[in-house]
């Protein structure tokens, strides 16, 4: 437990904000199984809406601290990746 004041604080913010990142990383794979699901059973539309959608929301996670950016494009990159395996396959 926290001696002071000040370290107090900062473990009631590690709670905080471990209970928000545990949320965005949830949000992160459940976006991401979409995209793949969509692959996986070659539907090109339903991918590209997901594709659509993952690529705005990891971006916004982005700048809300949860992921590096770096790390955003990497994850947004190897999804339309997939996704354009798809044309190539038809």
């Amino acid at each position: 437990m926290a001696n002071h004041k000040s370290a107090a604080k900062r473990a009631r913010q590690t709670i905080k904000r471990t209970e928000r990142n545990r949320f965005y990383r949830t949000r992160i794979k459940n976006i991401t199984r979409a995209v793949r699901e969509a692959v996986k059973a070659n539907d090109r539309e339903a991918a590209l809406e997901a594709l659509k959608v993952a690529n705005k929301s990891i971006h916004s996670f982005v700048s809300r601290g949860v992921l590096k950016k770096e790390t955003a494009s990497r994850k947004v990159s190897r999804l339309a990746k997939a996704v354009n395996a798809l044309d190539k396959a038809e």
